[in-house]
């Protein structure tokens, strides 16, 4: 199993040193990926731009956004925008995409919250198509950049109900799932449903299988780990947040390698780990911890 990490571009008052220097220490340390998330609503870093600012600073690594919220989007300007950066990276980049949960990122751009999931679906397709060279406006010559890797960047699903990974098992590549606790059994059961969803779609290929989850290391990590998830949470109410939060529990290097070594089990082609400090010695930490 790959291990890769999110920047911590979801932590206030992040800069450029700052992400480069995570940048630098991920492509130099034992780690598959850069990682990358999506929200409007919220003082984090934008995706896009971030995507392609991590291309520029590393050489090696995969490119992974966990997730692009997709219908908050133009599909035809993102495509031209992912096909670019394939280009610029090398062929390195993973786009996985989702609908969220939050309406305030929706609200935040003017996008409609509602038809979301069929939505998605559409602009998946019309995606493919741009990068595959097809016309998809009348009149209109085709949108390029053609990409490095053919046909497009792998697209991974962040669909987790039976309904959703039915719609994605048609045009996915594989999940790109998140686990607060995490639990490998949930984690297990997750993968099952992917793997019988893709059969369902009469796909003979094997999902790529991956989840992401929060991590603290060093002094006070319980406390901010917690703290980080409430924060991030808040918009579900006080109530939720505060549940939610109790669920994380990767605080400890023990906890974190047997979380390592039961996703492992459970099939993950990656886990993706997710900072909750901005401190480039975290990397440090963790590499220790890893072993």
């Amino acid at each position: 199993m790959k291990i890769g990490l999110t920047l911590p571009s979801f932590v206030h008052g992040v800069d450029r040193a700052t992400t480069l220097a995570w940048c630098r220490r991920i492509e130099d340390g034992p780690f598959s990926s850069v990682a990358l998330g999506d929200r409007f609503a919220y003082w984090s870093h934008e995706l896009i731009t971030s995507l392609a600012f991590a291309a520029a600073a590393t050489e090696r690594v995969r490119l992974v956004s966990t997730v692009v919220v997709l219908p908050t989007y133009d599909e035809v300007r993102l495509a031209k925008q992912v096909a670019t950066i394939d280009v610029l990276s090398g062929g390195r980049l993973t786009l996985g995409v989702g609908v969220g949960g939050r309406e305030q990122d929706y609200a935040a751009v003017g996008a409609e919250y509602e038809g979301r999931f069929g939505k998605l679906d559409e602009q998946v397709m019309v995606m493919r198509r741009i990068w595959s060279g097809e016309d998809v406006i009348d009149g209109l010559p085709a949108i390029g950049p053609e990409p490095v890797q053919t046909g497009g960047p792998p697209i991974l699903t962040a669909a987790m109900g039976p309904q959703s990974l039915a719609r994605s098992a048609v045009w996915a590549d594989g999940i790109a799932g998140f686990d607060l606790a995490p639990d490998p059994r949930s984690v297990a059961s997750t993968f099952r449903g992917v793997e019988d969803a893709w059969r369902a779609a009469g796909r003979s290929e094997r999902p790529w299988l991956s989840t992401s989850t929060w991590f603290a290391l060093g002094d006070g990590s319980e406390d901010r780990l917690r703290s980080y998830a409430r924060d991030y949470l808040s918009t579900f109410g006080p109530a939720a947040a505060d549940a939610m939060a109790e669920l994380c529990q990767l605080s400890d290097p023990g906890a974190l390698r047997d979380a390592i070594d039961g996703i492992a089990e459970a099939g993950a082609d990656e886990l993706i780990l997710v900072p909750t400090s901005s401190d480039p010695t975290e990397l440090d930490r963790l590499v220790d911890a890893l072993g």
